[in-house]
């Protein structure tokens, strides 16, 4: 029986983007599905699904969101902020997929609770790359998160402030 798939929300109003982005996952070893969305509003009823019940709100959780921020309608760091203020998306990555590589952005994003901030690259083979690493790192050393993200569980895991073990070397080496 195998796993199901990783979700991921990619949230992107650039269609080219967006394909490039699918492109570069279809072929990764972990089975992964994206749902598209092309701006905020939409992604936010995607997650939150107005008018329904708050228990029954994160029947859309993905394992991963690629939020873009110059987004129609609902900008993307008022996404990343309503996405970090629900309870039940708390532990759900958030990286930020954008053109812009204004510190601005980069330090409001960060301060919103990113997991990552990546920049486009201009160039094809390069933002095939930036997005095949993404996919090796989030959906392959980090999937041990998606899979808990995936049961149910009374207990949050809290990934994004757990405190990393002290740092040791060996003297001498």
């Amino acid at each position: 029986m195998s796993a199901p798939p990783f979700e991921i929300l990619l949230v992107e109003d650039n269609p080219d983007h967006a394909e490039l982005v699918k492109r570069s996952l279809e072929d990764h070893p972990i089975d992964n599905t994206i749902h598209h969305l092309s701006d905020g509003e939409a992604a936010l009823a995607y997650l939150f699904r107005p008018g329904v019940d708050t228990d029954l709100r994160g029947h859309h959780r993905p394992h991963m969101v690629l939020l873009d921020l110059r987004l129609p309608k609902v900008d993307g760091l008022d996404v990343l902020r309503e996405i970090r203020n629900a309870r039940e998306l708390d532990e759900v990555p958030v990286i930020i997929l954008t053109t812009s590589s204004a510190e601005s952005d980069v330090k409001k994003a960060y301060q919103s609770h990113a997991n990552s901030f990546l920049v486009k690259p201009n160039d094809f083979q390069t933002f095939d790359e930036l997005i095949k690493a993404l996919g090796t790192y989030w959906l392959g050393w980090n999937h041990d998160q998606g899979k808990a993200l995936s049961k149910s569980s009374t207990t949050p895991r809290r990934v994004r402030n757990q405190t990393p073990p002290p740092y040791s070397s060996s003297e001498g080496s």
